[in-house]
């Protein structure tokens, strides 16, 4: 997919881009796998601001995606591939032989009109859904479960794909995007190929009314501030934050601090750190 420019008849224009978005073959959605999708605003339940710079942006509407792909060995057809707001890749809208409609996520090269299926037998094709242990090791895959039968929480974003490295008893070593090498189960499930939408990362948004649109809110350097709104705040004119290492507004350390914890379970489960 090719990324398109604009002529430069404004400052915003002279360097924005958008995805030309010719994969896609539908603009409405499918009304049956639609939900409603509450904002929030980066509030929690007592509405208190939990997330900074989130308010406004379009109104949205939730695709009910299959995560789990559990109808095994029943084909089902690809009918469109459409955008999802709530996403950084393309769904695909695919109708089952029995008759149920389901999104899921599009990998890169599925055309309307293939053919789809799930199940420890399927073949090695792009969004064919299968367990670890059934896919041969140097598989590039994507959408993968971490614990059986939850649905899928890895590698879901646009243009991402990470790779089967090894199998060792119960377990298979997979090399995540992040260059980091994780132990999975195998019988957590992956789809096959790359996720759609490779050229995302190329985009450039151009313009701050182009991130109101998605819901994100100004920030605010804490440099710029009184002392009162934040530890960096205060002196005349432009300085130095003054402070040994970055704060956040609450005076807790950043930028470069770590936030995982040491003893976090799944730390068992990664063999090499993305940071080496």
């Amino acid at each position: 997919m090719a990324i398109k420019s604009f002529r430069p008849t404004s400052p915003a224009k002279r360097h924005m881009t958008v995805a030309d978005y010719s994969e896609l073959t539908d603009k409405k959605p499918e009304k049956s796998l639609l939900a409603k999708k509450k904002k929030n605003s980066g509030r929690n339940n007592y509405g208190r601001i939990t997330i900074r710079h989130r308010g406004g942006g379009n109104r949205q509407k939730y695709r009910i995606i299959d995560w789990k792909r559990q109808k095994d060995d029943i084909p089902a057809t690809v009918k469109a591939i459409e955008y999802d707001p709530n996403r950084t890749a393309f769904i695909a809208l695919i109708y089952y032989a029995d008759g149920e409609k389901s999104y899921i996520l599009a990998p890169n090269g599925l055309k309307v009109g293939m053919e789809v299926v799930s199940g420890p037998d399927a073949d090695i094709q792009p969004g064919n859904a299968l367990p670890l242990a059934n896919i041969p090791v140097g598989t590039v895959i994507h959408n993968i479960e971490m614990h059986p039968g939850r649905g899928s929480q890895l590698v879901r974003s646009a243009g991402t794909s990470a790779t089967i490295v090894a199998k060792e008893g119960k377990y298979a070593q997979i090399r995540m995007p992040s260059t980091e090498y994780r132990l999975i189960p195998l019988g957590c499930r992956a789809t096959i190929g790359t996720v759609s939408n490779v050229d995302h990362e190329n985009v450039k948004v151009g313009k701050a009314g182009r991130k109101r649109h998605m819901g994100i809110r100004p920030t605010v350097r804490g440099l710029v501030m009184n002392p009162v709104d934040h530890p960096h705040g205060g002196g005349e004119g432009a300085t130095s934050i003054g402070l040994s290492s970055p704060k956040s507004p609450w005076g807790k350390p950043t930028a470069g601090k770590k936030t995982r914890k040491k003893n976090k379970k799944s730390n068992k489960y990664i063999v090499r750190g993305r940071r080496k």
